[in-house]
């Protein structure tokens, strides 16, 4: 087994590509040592005291480093960590009782806004969860709130210096292009 790794916009964080489907559906992500108990590989890598966050994919993992560490001296032991995960037969199991996620949270929306936010996921699915995959990351609807659409970045797309450029000139107008009625676009955790 041969893993590919790719520089991402966010220089904390590197993408390793395994050459397999990792995930069959969704993305899991884990920002302490904790929460990545729910899953073996990601408790794995966690080992090093470096590693700040995994983030799943279909079929890569992003890792996010600590600031005060360069990629050459842990990249070895991720690589290791990930290689010996997968030639040993290991499988990722989502199991939604055991992530939390803040995407999509429940609320009332009259049948005007609830439209709206079916075109919103629409556009998110289909035009710029791919985009943002390329890089790493994953960026998911949480809520529409008097044409304020909250997202949440995930994975590579977290922390990233450039998130800010891409939530502002790139989402929201494509967002406001179709969807006149948002006023902006706003992330919660950048």
């Amino acid at each position: 087994m041969f893993i590919q790794t790719e520089e991402t916009p966010n220089p904390a964080t590197l993408k390793f590509l395994p050459g397999k489907t990792i995930l069959a559906e969704g993305t899991l992500e884990f920002k302490n040592k904790e929460e990545a108990k729910k899953v073996n590989l990601a408790e794995q890598l966690f080992s090093d005291k470096n590693v700040k966050g995994v983030f799943i994919g279909k079929d890569f993992l992003t890792i996010t480093k600590s600031l005060d560490v360069e990629w050459d001296s842990i990249k070895p032991t991720i690589l290791s960590i990930i290689l010996d995960f997968f030639s040993s037969g290991g499988k990722i199991e989502k199991d939604p009782e055991n992530i939390e996620s803040t995407a999509d949270i429940e609320t009332n929306y009259s049948k005007e806004e609830a439209d709206m936010v079916k075109k919103i996921k629409e556009l998110l699915d289909e035009r710029i969860k791919p985009a943002v995959a390329q890089d790493g990351g994953d960026i998911n609807f949480v809520k529409l709130d008097k044409g304020v659409v909250f997202l949440e970045l995930r994975g590579a797309c977290s922390g990233c210096p450039s998130s800010t450029i891409t939530l502002k000139s790139g989402i929201e107008n494509m967002l406001k292009y179709y969807i006149p009625e948002i006023v902006s676009v706003e992330a919660i955790n950048q």
